[in-house]
């Protein structure tokens, strides 16, 4: 595929299908995400890592590919600046963004890899899960876009996916055994309770449905390496690879469950994140990629 064709199939994937609303506040590109009540505060936690590496007060904060700032903590990214500049290839996000930001918001149609877009004019930056919808080629020239409408002294915060992740090829044995012993659970509970019976809550749904049959197809992903990104990036933008979720949703849906321990366990892997960000920011899932631009010299004094 083009350049162009691959943008056009992207931008018509989120204003047909990605950013139309499932039900209240919630969008179909959810279904990437595990919102399960189990896997809440887990997730919730992991979205609130950005604010750590931005500053928390500034001009101009630019959301590369901003969607509708579809979940709550994703506002918190600006609330000590004075706009958030909302920027996506797709105008249905940019009018869903708008209900969320109102006048705090400034909306711009463009592209990430061509940001139109003064240097040094932002004092921090987000991109979640957008690089990755453009062709390998442009992905550098994406981060070296982003780093030059960056102001000195600020930084990034970039989310995208690995290709295979290691850790998720680790674990992937694991995660369909669970899966089996999960059905094969619920058929013994459906076998003693024959009678039809209307789930409580979102945790009691089985991890997968034959919903997914019907479920629209997504669109062009192209994933990367930590290596390909270390080796293209290294010398060229000051970056730091950190963990911003090291599993991934399959694992969450096929081994999480409230009954086993769900909410104890995610404490677990997000403390051993903490620990060992820059280990599992390489192996897990999602990674997060901090650019931090110097602060400009300041000229010499003179006599």
């Amino acid at each position: 595929m083009s350049d162009q064709s691959i943008k056009k199939d992207v931008r018509e994937f989120y204003n047909r299908v990605g950013w139309q609303r499932v039900g209240d506040e919630i969008y179909q590109n959810a279904r990437y995400e595990d919102l399960r009540p189990v896997s809440r505060d887990y997730i919730h936690k992991c979205h609130l890592r950005i604010n750590r590496h931005l500053a928390p007060t500034g001009e101009f904060l630019l959301d590369a590919g901003s969607g509708p700032v579809q979940y709550p903590e994703y506002l918190t990214y600006s609330e000590g600046y004075q706009a958030r500049v909302c920027m996506d290839i797709s105008i249905v996000a940019l009018r869903e963004a708008r209900k969320r930001l109102g006048e705090k918001g400034r909306y711009v149609v463009a592209d990430i890899v061509h940001l139109p877009f003064k240097a040094e004019a932002f004092d921090g930056i987000v991109s979640l899960h957008t690089i990755h919808h453009v062709p390998m080629e442009d992905q550098l020239p994406a981060y070296e876009g982003l780093y030059r409408v960056l102001r000195p002294g600020r930084k990034m915060a970039i989310v995208n996916g690995w290709t295979e992740a290691p850790l998720m090829e680790w674990l992937t044995p694991f995660m369909k055994s669970v899966a089996r012993f999960h059905n094969w659970r619920l058929r013994q509970v459906q076998k003693q309770h024959p009678e039809p019976k209307v789930a409580e809550s979102v945790e009691e749904l089985p991890a997968e449905t034959e919903e997914k049959k019907n479920e629209p197809k997504g669109t062009f992903v192209q994933k990367l390496t930590a290596e390909w990104l270390t080796e293209n990036l290294t010398g060229k933008v000051p970056f730091e690879i950190l963990v911003w979720r090291s599993v991934s949703v399959a694992f969450l849906r096929s081994v999480i469950y409230p009954g086993w321990g769900g909410r104890f366990w995610l404490k677990v892997i997000y403390a051993l994140e903490e620990v060992f960000p820059r280990w599992l920011g390489r192996i897990g899932q999602y990674p997060l990629v901090v650019v931090a631009k110097p602060a400009a010299e300041e000229p010499a004094a003179t006599l």
